[in-house]
């Protein structure tokens, strides 16, 4: 068998070179009175939630995207939550609407994402977007999807005709990946919490796609030798070490590529949402 060291897919690398283009166009932008501008509701405290809106934030901030960050307590009502969207879907200066999720169990969160403006959306969560995604027509598409496409993409990784394994079937990631996968011709198989003989259908697949956010599930036992393997989750472990959902130690020399936790994934997540907003920006003057 041969044996790999796998080769790292830097999202935190590509995710900088995407800034210094999206610079450019954000300057292109400004200079035809054009400002993009995203605003992010943040509700409660829940500090992964704020270490997230921070990033995003940080990212923004060095493209030349405006930011308007809205913190609202953790009682705020779902009326008033519809209330603020309403407002910012009617502002023509604000080019992009994220609502940071989870939201408190007070606040529905299918009826906010369909609150929504579609052509707003820079999560890509509506149905009107994903509907369209599943068409093979997207308009805009779930960041942490977008993202681990446009790292294949760099990296130069086929995925036509190749059989692709996502463990995983959330609306997040699971799904809307299974169907940028499938437009772009792989055979994709979904798995979940009833899969049987779950590392069976995983030794099987030429890209595996793990987001089961369970800290070092799949080691080199559940890899194909010579695999392309995207790690998504975040998780903690025994020691309190930030760790994904692979054994990346273990899993480093029989696959061929392998996302690091973090500075793989993550990273390109917030540098499709800074694009999503741009490009609604442009579309916004054409």
């Amino acid at each position: 068998m041969a044996i790999f060291l796998a080769i790292k897919l830097d999202g935190k690398k590509l995710s900088q070179k995407i800034a210094g283009q999206l610079q450019q166009r954000v300057t292109k932008l400004k200079a035809r009175g054009v400002s993009p501008k995203l605003a992010v509701i943040l509700i409660g405290d829940d500090p992964a939630s704020q270490i997230y809106v921070r990033n995003k934030r940080r990212m923004a901030k060095k493209i030349g995207i405006e930011t308007s960050d809205l913190r609202l307590p953790v009682a705020t009502s779902e009326e008033k939550l519809l209330q603020i969207i309403a407002e910012l879907n009617n502002d023509v200066t604000v080019h992009g609407i994220l609502v940071q999720l989870p939201l408190p169990p007070q606040i529905n969160e299918e009826t906010i994402i369909q609150a929504i403006d579609p052509l707003k959306d820079v999560d890509g969560f509506h149905p009107f977007n994903m509907g369209k995604l599943f068409m093979g027509a997207p308009y805009a598409i779930p960041c942490t999807p977008n993202g681990i496409m446009q790292l294949l993409a760099e990296y130069r990784i086929p995925l036509a005709g190749k059989k692709v394994v996502i463990v995983g079937r959330s609306n997040i990631v699971g799904r809307p990946l299974a169907a940028l996968m499938i437009n772009h011709n792989a055979t994709v198989t979904v798995a979940h919490s009833y899969t049987k003989n779950l590392f069976e259908l995983t030794r099987r697949a030429d890209i595996l796609v793990a987001a089961v956010g369970k800290a070092e599930l799949f080691s080199q036992t559940a890899i194909k030798s010579g695999a392309v393997v995207i790690d998504v989750g975040i998780n903690r472990n025994a020691a309190g070490k930030l760790v994904g959902d692979i054994d990346q130690i273990k899993v480093a020399d029989i696959a061929s590529y392998l996302t690091p936790v973090p500075g793989g994934v993550g990273p390109m997540t917030i540098a499709m949402l800074m694009k999503q907003t741009v490009d609604f920006a442009e579309r916004s003057v054409k």
